[in-house]
């Protein structure tokens, strides 16, 4: 389907990242790497109180995601394309919306060490959705930990993912409006997104997909 052998599917809480990775991982005969999410223990205090347990969390995502990357050389060789719902240097994005001076400084000086190993993604897609639509998807799916989660916060996540985004260029670079589109449940609208997928990728690229 596609020459990227690793793609990574990103944007905020709630746009659909880990429905399009599984739906990409069947089409790419692909492996999956899913970002462990609900594994990390201060994730529901985090949502509640974020001033006491932003940099608990922090660290947890930060090490897990290390981790799960540091797997990839050891893949099914067999099997060699992968797809993840993630991207490793996102998570610098939420450091800077959420830790406090000192915690940045410590942040800084761990993730430094540890994302000089971490292999670039031939192919990123970042999914761009306003707030209001993610706020709804956020609600209909009703995850338990994440019925905290404010608009103020996602538009703040919103904002600063598209900044990040905007001056990203250490991979290729697909951003893919999803507010129109609905590539779970409508066949056409994901055969138009993969069709997008498909065609060869060097800088950034832009899909806006327009419904009647």
């Amino acid at each position: 389907m596609t020459e990227s052998n690793y793609v990574v599917i990103e944007g905020v809480i709630g746009v659909g990242k880990t429905s399009l990775v599984k739906l990409l991982a069947e089409r790419m005969n692909a492996r999956m790497v899913l970002e462990e999410v609900e594994e990390n223990p201060f994730l529901e205090d985090f949502y509640r109180d974020p001033v006491h347990y932003a940099f608990q969390v922090q660290l947890f995502f930060l090490l897990s995601r290390y981790r799960q990357q540091m797997e990839f050389p050891q893949q099914d060789l067999f099997q060699q394309k992968t797809v993840s719902d993630y991207l490793f240097d996102k998570d610098k994005i939420f450091a800077y919306i959420n830790l406090n001076e000192k915690e940045l400084s410590l942040y800084e000086r761990l993730w430094s060490l540890l994302q000089r190993d971490i292999p670039k993604p031939d192919l990123v897609i970042y999914l761009q959705a306003n707030t209001q639509t993610l706020m709804h998807r956020i609600r209909e799916r009703n995850r338990p930990y994440e019925r905290n989660i404010s608009a103020e916060y996602i538009q703040r996540l919103n904002e600063a993912y598209s900044y990040f985004f905007f001056h990203y260029t250490d991979s290729p670079l697909l951003v893919v409006n999803t507010v129109k589109i609905d590539f779970v449940h409508n066949s056409d609208d994901l055969e138009d997104l993969l069709e997008q997928i498909r065609k060869p990728h060097v800088g950034t690229r832009y899909y806006v997909p327009m419904r009647e």
